[in-house]
């Protein structure tokens, strides 16, 4: 089965318009960076508005980045690029992220960015092609983790839907997608199993959602028409936001730096298009096995969850997301031609600046939808951090046996019993990186035998 074999190809070896695109993207990307106008880093946005207004040093921003930043980068990040043979945005935006807010000086910032671009470009094939060189190749052990990521992943509508709207509805979320995921390996063997499923999840998901919010606001329309206060409604029309005007000037800022966005749109979907770029655990898999329509399902489902957390930090602090809304991800994988991708993935962040006002006055009417996001995020981290580590743990075993399990899990549980010295979901890929290190040392020194496959 096409879906659960490990991925086809690991080489890291760009060609020059690859290379050319993920310089020019970096630089691009760390010089929106300084300005504040966008980072990647979920958790950094909301300190923007700080910085913004002069509140915050750009060395105090700058050190809040790294300090988030730095675990998924060396933790997930690299990681996954060397055991998928594809780029991630852990590893391409997280440090330009962290340079851009470091740089003194506006033409600093693209070169600090561009040079950590040339880095990845340049030095990942020769870390790949040495460690494949090793008596304990670790990283295809590592492609072990493909199976799990992508089958758990699966899960992450049902965690969703069980969460907000009880077991009931949940059970009946997971029976819908185990039938889907049977008959789909069934009738359909080269189609990834996980894409159906995960489709009619995040339907029933937002379908429940907007059935809730739509009878919430019969009730309190009529409980107010009966009193003859419609005008009171809390989050009716007659009912002015106090964020308003605070919204309204971020999503001003953004605005009139509109061009630049449309740039970096096109360089997201452009990099995306050339097929070295996966947004996600999941899709950096199927990218690498070329499955680049259930990648774009995969990473479309996605943007359900964050779409309601990035507009509504974009519009309260002024910075958008690197990324955007991540709809760009989908649209290149899918498109036949590089010149088109500039195009669409141009006119897909315009878009999403132009609307940002208009999606949040929106999010604010229908809190159970923009309470949906906040599960799907949840259930996205803990289908994952399960996947993850289950997978980690195969690929200590493929290289190792018992006693890279041990290493491995040991690893693992230390830095769970330390206080999680590296981020929990990148704690295992990198104990799996340390274990094949330690495993080499082993063998140099006579006291460990390579595992034979």
């Amino acid at each position: 089965m096409s879906s659960t074999v490990l991925a086809a190809s690991t080489g890291l070896d760009f060609s020059l318009a690859q290379k050319l695109t993920v310089v020019a993207l970096c630089a691009l990307t760390a010089f929106l960076s300084h300005l504040a106008l966008a980072v990647f880093n979920d958790g950094v946005r909301p300190f923007m508005l700080d910085f913004v207004q002069g509140r915050t040093t750009r060395s105090a921003i700058t050190a809040v980045s790294f300090g988030l930043s730095a675990g998924f980068v060396f933790g997930l990040g690299a990681p996954m690029a060397l055991s998928s043979g594809v780029l991630n945005p852990w590893l391409v935006f997280l440090p330009t992220d962290v340079l851009g807010l470091l740089a003194p000086r506006k033409w600093l910032a693209p070169l600090l960015g561009g040079a950590w671009g040339a880095v990845i470009v340049f030095g990942l094939n020769g870390a790949n092609d040495l460690a494949h060189d090793l008596p304990v190749d670790f990283l295809t052990a590592m492609q072990h983790m493909a199976t799990p990521i992508l089958f758990l992943f699966t899960l992450f509508p049902v965690l969703a839907v069980t969460r907000q709207f009880g077991k009931l509805l949940g059970a009946l979320a997971g029976a819908v997608e185990l039938v889907l995921v049977v008959l789909t390996m069934k009738v359909w063997p080269g189609v990834f199993a996980g894409a159906p499923a995960m489709a009619v999840g995040v339907l029933l998901l937002i379908g429940f959602a907007v059935a809730k919010d739509v009878r919430r606001r019969r009730a309190e329309q009529a409980a107010a028409e009966a009193e003859g206060e419609a005008a009171n409604i809390p989050g009716g029309l007659g009912e002015e936001d106090p964020m308003a005007s605070l919204f309204g000037a971020s999503a001003a800022r953004l605005r009139r730096h509109l061009p630049l966005f449309m740039v970096l749109g096109a360089g997201v979907c452009l990099l995306s298009q050339l097929h070295v770029f996966g947004g996600g655990e999941a899709t950096s898999f199927l990218i690498a096995k070329g499955q680049y329509t259930e990648a774009a399902q995969v990473d479309f489902y996605r943007a359900f969850g964050f779409i309601p957390l990035i507009a509504t930090t974009a519009l309260a602090s002024g910075a958008y997301g690197i990324v955007g809304f991540t709809l760009v991800y989908p649209v290149g994988y899918l498109l036949p031609s590089p010149w088109l991708a500039v195009v669409c993935g141009a006119l897909v962040f315009a878009a999403e600046v132009l609307a940002l006002s208009w999606i949040g006055r929106v999010l604010g009417r229908l809190p159970s939808v923009r309470d949906s996001s906040e599960h799907v995020r949840g259930a996205i981290g803990d289908t994952l951090q399960l996947a993850i580590l289950f997978g980690s743990l195969m690929a200590a075993n493929a290289m190792g046996g018992g006693l890279g399990i041990l290493i491995a899990g040991g690893l693992y549980l230390l830095n769970e019993a330390t206080g999680r010295v590296v981020v929990r979901m990148a704690a295992a890929p990198a104990a799996v990186v340390v274990c094949g290190i330690v495993l080499n040392l082993l063998y140099w020194l006579g006291l460990f035998t390579p595992i034979t496959s």
